[in-house]
């Protein structure tokens, strides 16, 4: 049996600052933006990350390709 994996979707998910708890660490929150190409090259994404950063108030962590994957038995 041979199964194939084939990316159906991708997005970026930035990790944003949404506040602090009550020992005054940050707590995050992540927000996701879809359409990323399936084929899209890490460090394109990557820039695509620092330029959503630079214009967002909140502090921001770390940057996630979140992808959507169809297994066919072929």
């Amino acid at each position: 049996m041979a199964v194939t994996k084939t990316i159906d979707s991708a997005s970026l998910s930035i990790e944003v600052q949404k506040g602090t708890d009550k020992a005054g660490d940050p707590i995050y929150t992540k927000k996701a933006f879809s359409g990323i190409k399936t084929n899209a090259a890490p460090e394109n994404v990557y820039a695509v990350a620092e330029a959503i950063k630079g214009v967002m108030q909140a502090k921001t962590r770390d940057y996630f390709i979140n992808e959507a994957s169809i297994l066919a038995n072929a």
